[in-house]
């Protein structure tokens, strides 16, 4: 992972030509418009992936392997659509971990009946760890963990306006949860929830296979 806010976009460009030089495949967070159109005039073999509306940027080698799946399992829960950028970033961190990932959109407590059928099925399929992105009054992480037995990370995001915006609002509303469980890392910082969470999945599902083995035995 290379975050490319703070750097020149030569330095970025020279960080990322040694991580692939190394390894084959690199993600690229806070890259503006001018430096993703850098790295794809770069590297134009390359598979150089952007979700839509989103600052990262993930490039590979041709031929690279693809991350070993560990088969741990991560939900990514957005509030609304404006909280996407931030999901698409933590997903990216989550499946270079090897993690399985699905995203459930839009399902914020504006409208929060949108929310309990996509979450069963998630708890039906055996996901692992949520993460739940919102702005605003980023209400949407409490709500999630008093409902599930699972750990669940809140990402507040920089969405809203006036007394409280930019995701300061979300942030201490997350910090002061009634909701047991709740862990929240910082505003719009998706590479710490994909990190987080991926951690967690993967110790998991780890503990799954020995107990499995374990039953087998």
């Amino acid at each position: 992972m290379i975050l490319a806010r703070g750097k020149t976009r030569e330095q970025t460009l020279e960080a990322v030509r040694r991580q692939l030089a190394a390894t084959g495949r690199v993600l690229v967070s806070r890259a503006d418009a001018e430096l993703i159109e850098r790295l794809q005039t770069t590297y134009p073999d390359n598979s150089c992936y952007r979700p839509a509306n989103s600052s990262v940027v993930r490039v590979t080698m041709p031929g690279s392997a693809e991350p070993l799946p560990t088969g741990g399992s991560v939900a990514i829960v957005t509030a609304g659509t404006s909280d996407w950028a931030a999901a698409q970033e933590a997903r990216l961190v989550a499946e270079e971990m090897g993690c399985a990932v699905e995203i459930i959109a839009d399902v914020g407590v504006a409208g929060l009946h949108r929310l309990f059928p996509p979450l069963r099925a998630a708890l039906a399929r055996g996901v692992d760890v949520i993460i739940v992105a919102a702005g605003m009054d980023g209400a949407l992480p409490s709500v999630v963990a008093g409902l599930v037995p699972l750990p669940v990370i809140g990402l507040p995001t920089s969405v809203g306006y006036g007394l409280g915006g930019n995701g300061e609002a979300a942030l201490l509303s997350m910090l002061q949860s009634c909701a047991p469980g709740l862990t929240v890392v910082n505003i719009d910082n998706g590479v710490g929830a994909g990190a987080s969470a991926g951690m967690i999945a993967n110790a998991v599902a780890a503990a799954r296979e020995a107990r499995a083995g374990g039953a087998v035995e």
